[in-house]
């Protein structure tokens, strides 16, 4: 352990997160039309991320698209391929605008009285993803922030009455463009909405509003010795999870959102509300409308509840680290690993690039490479001979400098590095902003395609670094790059395209967390086909006929039925 306590040494020397460093309160004390106090805005600052220049809500004209037998034209160019479409490389989503009509605004203000507001640097934020290089050409012309289920049922009945659309909006922390408003519209922003509604501790289940926050949820449930297992980035929302079928570092032992969900109720398009299952944890009963909800981005209805399936608390854990030579041999222990049959719950890769973010970020003097960190869980004795044995594979795959971590502060210590490697790459490049690829493969497929991937980025000229979770083959590449210079815009849409196109052609996805958006679009019909889309754009036609939920998402423009 002396080798551990050396390493842990130089991973304490700076006290001071980088993360705080690179948050700006830009938005705090404006005074918004409600008068209601949330939290100051924190958005990224000019020199990380840029803002983007907004065009006024009210300058052009929207046109909804009530028939959905038709392709989605306003965002089309002459050729068919639209924003999104295949073989799309537009940077701005497009959209049209018209002015909303004055009945609705007072049939809101009468549902929502004082928790509406039409400020403008509001609306900015919620057009612009803080997350997100993808921006959009309109911003919402107005925010509501219902505080009950039935608030938000009479919100997306006028809305649907008046064909204006509507973009649900939780914790801000997608990355794929899911909560632009490119036509303008109705934001309907869920942060009121964040109730504990039921605990059920002999069932290990519980019923939340889709507001609340994962690390809130983790924060109450730690009393009851339980907790809910995904960890996507922090300030995710329930809702937003279960929008976008996410998952997160321990995944691979938990499974994803669509596994962890019990139920849901819903608000449909023409405002009804649906309760998609019991509470059983097994029903045969008819569709899965459960499963049909998780991971629609918001583009068939509104979450207003969540049942989630919980666990127990692990009795022990062990956090273990190590380096290799290059990416592959990393990527082959993970494979090991998991066909060794041992019970990790996480699985991390970070390549070399990584790594020397993380120095620069922090101050600190870890190893510049490529670096694998697992969890293992279970009694003390168990998690220490599973440790053993992680050990004895890393030593087979060229590995070295096997470190581990039982103490909760250490372990603590060790999971922020992968925690902050978005924010640790920023300190290399913080006038750049980040596209991040989200590719998943069969884990045979791993090795191969990471080795290939990385190949192509250490050629470019961009700064590029990999995280994955290599247990389970899903990986992310973080491309820096400027927007505004189009060498670099075009350079980091190649190599996207390039490893989503490798992971394709190993059966993979083209994102394996992250969701689709207006980013992944382009893509879906290479990985799925023309019949599937079709079938997407059929469900929507029934259950959103006037084309109001979140319209210009998930299903590619050129789908026609």
């Amino acid at each position: 352990m002396s080798n551990f306590f050396l390493w842990l040494s130089r991973l304490r020397s700076s006290s001071k997160c980088f993360y705080e460093n690179l948050r700006t309160p830009n938005f705090h004390n404006f005074r918004t039309q409600n008068k209601r106090t949330r939290g100051p805005w924190l958005t990224w600052s000019s020199s990380v991320l840029p803002l983007a220049l907004a065009v006024s809500a009210g300058s052009l004209a929207f046109q909804p698209h009530s028939n959905l037998s038709l392709c989605d034209a306003s965002n089309s160019d002459i050729r068919g391929a639209g924003l999104g479409g295949k073989g799309s490389s537009q940077f701005v989503v497009k959209g049209s605008h018209k002015e909303i009509p004055q009945e609705l605004l007072k049939e809101l203000k009468d549902i929502c009285q004082d928790n509406m507001t039409l400020d403008y640097d509001e609306r900015y934020v919620h057009g612009k993803p803080q997350n997100s290089f993808h921006k959009a050409v309109n911003i919402p012309d107005v925010i509501v922030y219902p505080s009950s289920e039935e608030e938000v049922s009479k919100i997306v009945k006028s809305c649907n009455n008046h064909k204006v659309p509507i973009v649900p909006y939780g914790g801000a922390t997608s990355i794929e463009g899911h909560t632009l408003s490119p036509n303008g519209g109705v934001c309907i922003d869920m942060s009121l909405m964040k109730r504990v509604k039921a605990l059920h501790v002999e069932d290990m289940d519980v019923v939340v509003e889709p507001g609340i926050g994962w690390m809130e949820l983790n924060e109450y449930l730690e009393p009851y010795g339980l907790f809910f297992p995904l960890d996507p980035g922090p300030g995710a929302s329930i809702g937003g999870m279960c929008a976008t079928r996410c998952s997160g570092s321990l995944a691979v032992r938990y499974g994803t959102m669509r596994d962890n969900v019990i139920s849901l109720k819903v608000v449909l398009a023409n405002g009804d509300i649906v309760k998609t299952a019991s509470r059983a944890r097994k029903s045969a009963a008819g569709y899965d409308l459960t499963r049909l909800m998780i991971g629609s981005e918001g583009t068939l209805g509104v979450i207003t509840e969540v049942t989630l399936r919980l666990q127990k608390i692990p009795q022990y854990s062990v956090v273990a680290m190590c380096n290799f030579p290059s990416v592959k041999d990393a990527a082959d222990v993970a494979i090991a690993t998991m066909m060794s049959g041992i019970q990790v719950s996480r699985v991390e890769l970070l390549d070399e690039v990584q790594m020397k973010a993380i120095n620069i970020a922090n101050g600190k003097n870890l190893p510049e490479c490529p670096t694998l960190m697992f969890e293992l869980i279970g009694t003390e004795a168990y998690a220490r001979e599973q440790t053993q044995i992680v050990r004895r594979i890393v030593s087979e795959h060229n590995g070295s400098d096997f470190v581990f971590a039982e103490e909760p502060e250490a372990k603590k210590e060790l999971w922020k590095i992968r925690k902050e490697a978005l924010w640790a790459g920023f300190a290399m490049k913080p006038d750049l902003e980040a596209m991040i690829s989200d590719v998943c493969v069969p884990l045979s497929h791993l090795a191969d395609l990471i080795s290939k991937s990385k190949k192509e980025l250490d050629a470019s000229s961009l700064v590029c670094t990999i995280v994955a979770h290599a247990g389970d083959g899903n990986f992310h590449t973080i491309i820096l790059f400027d927007p505004a210079q189009e060498d670099q815009r075009l350079e980091a849409e190649r190599l996207n395209h390039f490893m989503v196109h490798a992971a394709l052609s190993m059966e993979g996805t083209c994102t394996g967390e992250h969701g689709v958006g207006t980013g992944k679009m382009k893509y879906l019909e290479e990985e799925l086909g023309v019949e599937a889309l079709r079938t997407f754009k059929k469900i929507k036609a029934v259950l959103d006929p006037n084309n109001i939920m979140n319209p210009g998402k998930l299903i590619p423009p050129h789908v026609c039925l």
